[in-house]
């Protein structure tokens, strides 16, 4: 905690009130605002856009300068030179593991994708046109029926063994859900691909022939999962820790996590591209609907330009842009029509002085919609595809919550409805 102190003055309140002001390694200075309630005062920040909810060393993100830092490795170099694994350990231990320490806890994840086979009975419960997330939500919270061994979140060595439980079983189960959609067998893993390549195993193989894993493909599909790993204190990573701050089971914590990043203004970011692809519809039609984009007027907007939280380059998406390239070679996508829509318009958000004036960059939603598509992944399987890989920061929040000193969450409220009133009866109404 720094000495500097922050001051307020009410109307009705003899004196100001006094509020310690913390300050972090990196990042704008936070104003303690705990001893306002003993004043009979709360804030109000709607959406908590100004609010520091926690303390975290688990990732930082400068908007403004289009930085993300997890543990504070910048993600382009941990996108170039790491992999998702070894990011998944240095989420969770706060350090990258050498060698030894790599190979031990890529071979227990590895270890852990196999689920109850008592589980294939929750996806028959599923009706085949169940939506995945749906289904994702209802299985990993049923997790918490077979591991309930290791369910003590005050035990260290519990919180890591459904860590390691959770990182591994979410290709399985998201796969699963992809399968059950389609009426075809699951897939057993196969622990001698790696991580990536047994989530495409698991998605696109079928029992009577091996599978054939582009390693391209498999390559952009790990970072895909790398770059979604975390992303600070967003909707649902604070979902994951509300849900803990009331000791929950970190498979009903994550589960929770699922729901939350299920709304279209958080996980759906990059289906919705897709879907505006569609609404496109041809080449011929992409001037029409840019010339509207730029109406203020006008309701329809180019979904998967620009980003919330990054007011310059989404510092993913430099990644996400070549390995987009790569992919649509090696699929031979190129002349896909979605594909060439999204191409263009792709360069014409570099290149056009409205775009490029307000920063709406491709961001990483835009890029890996088109992959996954190119990939054959359908479009209502991308949100799960983004929970397999935030599920590393999900558990890594929650396990630093769990670790430390931490009260239950409760928001306050101004709360706006009727004064106290009596009850009449119903003849007097």
């Amino acid at each position: 905690m720094s000495d500097k102190k922050a001051q307020l003055t009410v109307d009705g309140i003899d004196g100001a009130i006094e509020m310690p002001v913390r300050s972090g390694t990196l990042g704008p200075d936070v104003v303690d605002v705990g001893n306002l309630t003993g004043k009979g005062l709360f804030t109000y920040d709607p959406g908590f856009v100004s609010t520091a909810a926690c303390e975290s060393k688990i990732t930082f993100i400068d908007g403004a300068k289009g930085q993300l830092l997890h543990r504070g490795y910048p993600i382009e170099q941990l996108a170039e030179k790491s992999d998702y694994l070894e990011t998944c350990y240095l989420l969770m231990n706060g350090e990258l593991p050498n060698a030894q320490q790599k190979k031990e806890y890529v071979d227990t994840i590895m270890s852990h994708t196999m689920v109850h086979e008592s589980l294939v009975n929750f996806f028959k419960g599923f009706h085949y046109d169940a939506h995945p997330m749906a289904m994702l939500c209802g299985v990993v919270g049923a997790l918490a029926s077979f591991y309930h061994d290791s369910l003590d979140i005050n035990n260290p060595e519990h919180r890591e063994i459904s860590a390691h439980r959770l990182i591994a079983k979410m290709p399985t189960l998201a796969a699963m859900c992809y399968k059950h959609s389609k009426g075809m067998p699951f897939m057993y893993p196969d622990n001698s691909l790696s991580y990536s390549e047994n989530f495409l195993h698991m998605m696109f193989g079928n029992p009577c022939e091996p599978s054939k894993i582009d390693p391209i493909v498999a390559k952009a599909m790990d970072i895909i999962f790398l770059l979604h790993a975390d992303h600070e204190q967003n909707a649902s990573t604070s979902t994951v820790r509300l849900a803990g701050s009331s000791g929950a089971n970190p498979f009903a914590c994550i589960s929770s996590g699922i729901a939350a990043l299920w709304g279209p203004a958080h996980g759906g970011a990059n289906e919705a591209v897709l879907n505006m692809l569609q609404e496109i519809g041809d080449e011929s039609r992409i001037d029409e609907f840019v010339k509207r984009a730029k109406d203020k007027n006008d309701p329809f907007r180019l979904m998967g330009f620009g980003h919330r939280v990054y007011k310059n380059f989404d510092p993913r998406s430099r990644v996400m842009q070549g390995i987009c390239d790569e992919v649509l070679g090696a699929m031979g996508a190129e002349n896909d029509p979605l594909l060439k829509i999204a191409k263009r318009l792709e360069k014409i958000a570099l290149e056009d002085e409205y775009f490029v004036e307000k920063k709406l960059y491709p961001n990483v939603d835009f890029y890996s919609g088109i992959i996954m598509k190119a990939i054959g992944i359908p479009t209502d399987m991308f949100t799960v595809i983004f929970a397999t890989g935030r599920t590393s920061g999900w558990i890594a929040h929650w396990n630093e919550m769990i670790s430390n000193p931490h009260k239950i969450g409760r928001p306050r409220q101004l709360y706006t409805g009727y004064t106290e009133r009596d009850y009449t009866s119903v003849e007097q109404r």
